[in-house]
């Protein structure tokens, strides 16, 4: 089982659950009504919109000769990998560092440091001071820094200070 479930980590158990009825050419509804579940709930369970809890993991367990247990960790190892896929999202530069008026038109607090970092590293390197464009360096990594600003420099409208600190680092 553990060689198994090292395979399986981080997957939503629906969709091994979905895998094994196709081997076993078992339609969701009847498996449902086989173990006494409402369809709609295998059949969220199986498109990975619902979680297991334990009597259903263990209805499962039984009805598809697992040992006890199995959908219960295959559910615990998807929650561990989708919280550190969160923590990572939450990741944030040392806001301590940056004055929240270099971004006076957002709440600095709801920004996506991730998705929106082309926007910031301009915004830094067109209004921050040196420390600040450092905690950016710092947060994203020099090279990350260096190839959007270079991009950014290719475009005509971009200012001329970020040509300059884009020649420093």
């Amino acid at each position: 089982m553990e060689k198994e479930l090292s395979i399986l980590k981080g997957i939503h158990p629906g969709l091994f659950l979905s895998n094994e009825l196709r081997k076993k050419k078992i339609g969701r509804g009847q498996f449902a009504l086989g173990i006494n579940e409402y369809p709609q709930v295998i059949g969220d369970i199986a498109n990975g919109k619902r979680r297991l809890t334990p009597r259903i993991a263990l209805k499962l367990d039984h009805a598809l000769s697992k040992k006890e247990g199995f959908f219960m960790l295959l559910q615990a190892w998807h929650d561990v990998f989708e919280e550190k896929r969160l923590q990572q999202l939450n990741v944030k530069p040392d806001l301590t560092r940056l004055r929240a008026g270099i971004f006076w038109d957002t709440d600095i607090n709801h920004i996506d440091w991730n998705k929106q970092y082309r926007a910031i590293i301009q915004r830094v390197f067109e209004r921050g001071t040196e420390g600040e464009q450092n905690e950016i360096i710092r947060f994203y990594g020099s090279d990350k820094v260096h190839s959007t600003l270079a991009q950014l420099k290719d475009k005509p409208d971009m200012p001329p200070t970020i040509n300059r600190r884009h020649a420093l680092l």
